[in-house]
């Protein structure tokens, strides 16, 4: 169980290291700091079981929480209570002595965390194969790349039993299957029931794998709840450019989760047809559809992009692609000036529910306008198929005749 009250962390702020010295002197009129509030107000709780992600842009106070979580910080105001051992990985190169061999780093991470050696050296086998960087185990991490450093920090970590894991963004510098590995393993220690803290940028993890999801934004929290729609507003408040339509020009907006956008262009309409052309919430799995959008032009833009993506139940995401992938010049557009577009492909969807998200974007990516599961549909199916996509696996079954020993073949 981990509880966060009321959590605050304020920094001092000085211009020159002198200035600290200087302001000690009583002859000093004034103050030469100013205060700066890495959190302000901080209080959630977390279950035994529960996996809980922060999330928010850099400099937020996200990794300023976890240390305090982690006993590294004190909290300027408030209090942390835990119950139950503490693994922490955090910011990489925190915690092992360059000089020391991997191995001898387990050992001293065990003893750190009150873990006798004899239980060590029962993990240690798990830990190696974890981890997977072979001889170097026996090599001083100082001669370790990031992807083996955090491999096998990551693998002590998690190896000791932790009834609270806190993680803060360790597996950005491992590779594809290191991260897969990890995933099932944050997997495994959740139906252990084990408490999980993690600070993460990939949206698509936190999503597939968090039962909560808070929203940090200057030092407070500005959102706390379920994974999709936490992301949902993170996403638009990161990214939205503060220029607003002008609400006389804008016709009636469409129903959206969330929306943002510079408003360069204005989605006007965005449909679900089946394959004769009519609007359409249920098809059948495998069924030409497409996904028709409508957009007007505010300024003149030189190849706009445009895009879909859509997403699980779960908000997950599942397939996405726009007309620069896809290589599609839209052409030049004058202001008052529409765009149709059409996303035509075969739905090979397993049954459930799924939402489209859609937007009209600069070539860098950021949105003229974004709108977040504008569309919802359910796929059905006489097929049960595990997952989210219908691959339609060709089976091919063979009897093989029993081999008798001494006989031919």
């Amino acid at each position: 169980m981990l509880l966060v009250q009321n959590v605050s962390k304020l920094y001092r702020l000085y211009k020159t290291p002198w200035d600290r010295i200087r302001e000690l002197n009583p002859l000093q009129g004034g103050g030469l700091h100013t205060d700066f509030w890495a959190l302000r107000d901080i209080s959630f709780s977390v279950e035994k079981g529960e996996v809980v992600s922060l999330v928010g842009p850099n400099g937020c106070g996200k990794s300023t929480l976890l240390q305090i979580v982690s006993g590294i910080l004190q909290p300027t105001q408030g209090r942390v209570v835990t119950r139950g051992r503490i693994a922490a990985l955090l910011e990489l190169g925190a915690g092992f002595n360059p000089e020391f061999s991997g191995r001898e780093n387990i050992f001293i991470n065990g003893e750190i965390m009150g873990i006798g050696r004899g239980e060590m050296e029962r993990n240690l086998p798990a830990i190696e194969a974890f981890a997977e960087i072979g001889e170097f185990i026996h090599r001083p991490v100082k001669e370790y790349s990031s992807g083996m450093y955090v491999r096998l920090a990551f693998a002590a970590a998690i190896h000791v039993n932790p009834d609270i894991l806190i993680v803060d963004e360790a597996l950005s510098v491992g590779d594809a299957v290191f991260a897969n590995r990890c995933i099932r393993k944050f997997e495994e220690l959740r139906e252990k029931k084990t408490t999980i803290l993690f600070v993460s940028h990939d949206l698509g993890l936190v999503k597939q794998l968090s039962t909560r999801v808070i929203f940090l934004l200057n030092g407070r929290m500005e959102a706390e709840g379920s994974p999709k729609h936490v992301i949902d507003k993170y996403i638009g408040v990161v990214l939205e450019r503060q220029k607003a339509f002008a609400q006389e020009e804008e016709p009636a907006r469409l129903a959206s989760s969330n929306r943002h956008g510079d408003g360069m262009s204005q989605v006007l309409e965005a449909l679900l047809l089946d394959e004769g052309g009519r609007s359409c919430g249920v098809i059948s799995s495998g069924d030409r559809v497409t996904i028709r959008l409508r957009a007007i032009f505010r300024e003149r833009r030189d190849r706009p992009m445009v895009g879909i993506l859509i997403r699980n139940r779960i908000g997950m995401d599942i397939y996405g692609t726009n007309t620069a992938i896809e290589g599609i010049d839209t052409g030049s557009y004058e202001a008052g000036e529409e765009l149709e577009i059409d996303f035509t492909f075969a739905c090979w969807l397993t049954p459930q529910q799924y939402t489209v998200t859609v937007a009209t974007q600069h070539s860098d990516g950021s949105s003229h306008d974004w709108l977040d599961d504008v569309i919802t549909f359910d796929v059905v199916s006489r097929r049960v198929a595990a997952g989210v996509a219908d691959l339609r696996a060709q089976i091919e079954c063979r009897k093989k005749s029993k081999s008798v020993p001494g006989q031919p073949v």
